[in-house]
C-alpha cells in the first residue's frame, strides 16, 4: 500500500512562539517526528506543510518534502486541520503525479511516539471491519460519566453525561484524543475534509498518557523534553 507521512507546522504560536522548531534535546521539536516517519518502513515519503520558511529549511534539511509553502488562507490561528492535509495530498495528486493509498499524519508537538504506537494504529487499520480512520487515544483519568461536570444557565452544576455513576469502574470506558497519529484512508479524508472528522468510520488505538504530551505552553515543553530523556537509553 502507498502510504506517506503528512505533518503540518503552522508558524505562528501563542501559547509557545516557535515551538515547531524549538530545540528538544538538541533537535528542532519538528525534526523528532520527521525522523520518527523516515525511520518506519511502512512509510513511503514524509511531506510538511507549513507557511513558514524557517520551518520548511528546517524540515527540509531533516529530510523531508516540502512542495510548496502554505496559503495564508490556511494558516490562521483558527484554520482546521483537516482542510489543510486534504490541500497537500491533493497537491500531490495534481501537481506531482502520486496517488497515496494511506495518510498517515503525524502532529509535531507530539513526540514521545514510539514505533510500536504507530504499528499498533496500522494494524488496526487493516482489520477486517475497515475504518475509515485510526486515531491515537489515551486514558486520561477523568470520565464525563463519573467526574466531569458541566454548568448550566442557572449557575448550578449538573454532570456531564448520564445520572451519575458510585464507581468509575461502573463507568462507560472513554479515551482523550491525544493527536499523536492519525491514519487515514485517501477517500475517507476527502470526505472528512468536507464534512468533518466524525462523517467517516473511526477506530481508535489507544496509547499510554506518558506517550501522549501534546505540547502547547513552555510547561508542557519542559515536561517532554524530561520524557523523551527518559526514552533514550
Amino acid at each position: 500500500m502507498n502510504t506517506i507521512a503528512t505533518i503540518c507546522a503552522r508558524g505562528g504560536s501563542k501559547g509557545l512562539p516557535g515551538k515547531n522548531i524549538r530545540p528538544l534535546l538538541g533537535k528542532p521539536l519538528i525534526v523528532h517526528s520527521i525522523e520518527f516517519a523516515l525511520a518506519q518502513p511502512a512509510i513511503d515519503a514524509v511531506y510538511v506543510s507549513t507557511d513558514d520558511p524557517a520551518i520548511a529549511a528546517v524540515a527540509e534539511a531533516a529530510g523531508a518534502r516540502v512542495p510548496y509553502l502554505r496559503p495564508a488562507e490556511l494558516a490562521r490561528d483558527d484554520t482546521p486541520k483537516l482542510p489543510v492535509i486534504e490541500h497537500l495530498v491533493a497537491h500531490l495528486q495534481t501537481q506531482r503525479g502520486l496517488s497515496p493509498e494511506r495518510i498517515v499524519d503525524l502532529q509535531p508537538t507530539s513526540p514521545l511516539r514510539l514505533p510500536q504506537d504507530l504499528q499498533g494504529c496500522l494494524l488496526r487499520a487493516d482489520a477486517a471491519d475497515s475504518p475509515d480512520l485510526v486515531l491515537s487515544v489515551f486514558d486520561c483519568g477523568f470520565n464525563p460519566y463519573f467526574n466531569l461536570v458541566e454548568p448550566q444557565p442557572d449557575g448550578t452544576l449538573r454532570l456531564s453525561k448520564g445520572e451519575g455513576l458510585a464507581a468509575r469502574q461502573a463507568a462507560p470506558a472513554v479515551w482523550a484524543l491525544n493527536g499523536s497519529i492519525y491514519v487515514w484512508r485517501r477517500a475517507a479524508l476527502a470526505h472528512a475534509a468536507r464534512h468533518g472528522m466524525w462523517s467517516v468510520r473511526v477506530a481508535a488505538h489507544i496509547m499510554p498518557p506518558s506517550r501522549s504530551v501534546d505540547i502547547d505552553t513552555a510547561e508542557d515543553f519542559a515536561a517532554a523534553e524530561r520524557a523523551l530523556a527518559a526514552q533514550c537509553p
